[in-house]
C-alpha cells in the first residue's frame, strides 16, 4: 500500500509572510477514472464549484471536501489503525456521492434509486455509516489508491491539508449529476482536455489542480496511472516561493512524479482570491 511516508509535516509558516500557519483542515479528494476503449486517455469526473464558496470559487476541481468527525468514527469502528488515512478514504467515497451522484468504492445495491437515496440521505445530514447500515453498503476502502497529498504554504483563512485518491470507475450508464449546493456544473473530460480548456479560458483551475492534471495527462489507462502512483510515495506537497531571474515562481520538489514542478507567481491561480 502506498501510505504516506515521508514529508509528513504541514508547513509552520507562511511563504510570504512568515506568520505562523494555523492548523489545516483535513481533507480528501477522489480523482475518478472512466477508461474509454479505443481512445488514449481515460476520462477524469470534475466538478466546477459555485462562485459564492469560500475556497476555489468558480474552480474546475475533483469531487471532494473536509473529512468530518462520523468519517474518522467509523474508520475507528471498521478495525482501521490508522484513522487518519481511512477517515480520509471514508470521506472521499462520502463526497464524491454527495457532490457528483456517483458511488465508488462501494459494494452493495448500487441502482440508480438507491444511489440517489443515499444522496438525498447524506445530504440531509445522515451520517456515511448509518447510510453503509441502512443500504447493506460495504466501503471497499483499499481500492483507493493514495497519489498524492497537499497543504499550501499560505496562511488563509481556511487552510486544507487534501489527501488525493485514484480510482476506476466501470459503469459507464451511471449518470453524474451536479448538487447544485457546493458546485453549479460537472463533466467528464481527459486530465489534457481539461488542461487545454483551463488554457483556453474555458474553466478555472487552481494550483495543485493544474500540477495534477499535468501528472494524470502521462497515462492511457487508470491502470497505468495506478502503478504510477504506487512506484512513488505519496509525500506532503507544500509549495515553494522561488526567486528566479524572471520573477517569482511557486514550485514544488522534483522527483515526486510531477512533469512539471513551477509556475511563475503573477500565473499561479490560488484556491482563495488573490
Amino acid at each position: 500500500m502506498n501510505d504516506v511516508s515521508q514529508n509528513n509535516d504541514a508547513p509552520r509558516l507562511d511563504a510570504i509572510t512568515g506568520k505562523p500557519m494555523p492548523k489545516p483542515i483535513p481533507a480528501s479528494t477522489l480523482v475518478i477514472f472512466r477508461d474509454q476503449r479505443g481512445v488514449a486517455a481515460p476520462e477524469l469526473l470534475m466538478v466546477e464549484r459555485s462562485a459564492k464558496m469560500a475556497f476555489a470559487a468558480g474552480a474546475a476541481v475533483f469531487p471532494g471536501g473536509r473529512v468530518d468527525q462520523p468519517d474518522f468514527d467509523y474508520a475507528r469502528a471498521l478495525g482501521h489503525g490508522d484513522i487518519e488515512e481511512y477517515g480520509a478514504r471514508i470521506a472521499a467515497i462520502r463526497e464524491s456521492i454527495e457532490e457528483t451522484g456517483i458511488a465508488v468504492g462501494v459494494d452493495g445495491d448500487l441502482n440508480a434509486k438507491r444511489v440517489l437515496e443515499a444522496r438525498e440521505a447524506l445530504h440531509d445530514g445522515t451520517v456515511i455509516s448509518d447510510i453503509c447500515t441502512q443500504f447493506d453498503w460495504q466501503l471497499e476502502l483499499d481500492k483507493l489508491v493514495p497519489f498524492t497529498r497537499w497543504c499550501p504554504p499560505f496562511a488563509e483563512k481556511r487552510v486544507f491539508d487534501t489527501r488525493f485518491y485514484l480510482i476506476s470507475h466501470d459503469d459507464h450508464d451511471a449518470e453524474a449529476t451536479v448538487d447544485e449546493t457546493e458546485n453549479y456544473n460537472l463533466f467528464w473530460g481527459s486530465a489534457a482536455t481539461v488542461l487545454g480548456r483551463a488554457e483556453a479560458g474555458e474553466v478555472k483551475i487552481i494550483f495543485p489542480t493544474k500540477r495534477n492534471l499535468e501528472r494524470l495527462a502521462q497515462f492511457g489507462s487508470f491502470d497505468d496511472a495506478a502503478a504510477h502512483a504506487r512506484q512513488h510515495p505519496v509525500v506532503m506537497v507544500s509549495p515553494t516561493i522561488e526567486k528566479r531571474d524572471d520573477g517569482a515562481h511557486l514550485c514544488i520538489p522534483e522527483g515526486i512524479g510531477y512533469p512539471i514542478t513551477s509556475e511563475p507567481m503573477d500565473a499561479v491561480q490560488r484556491g482563495f482570491k488573490k
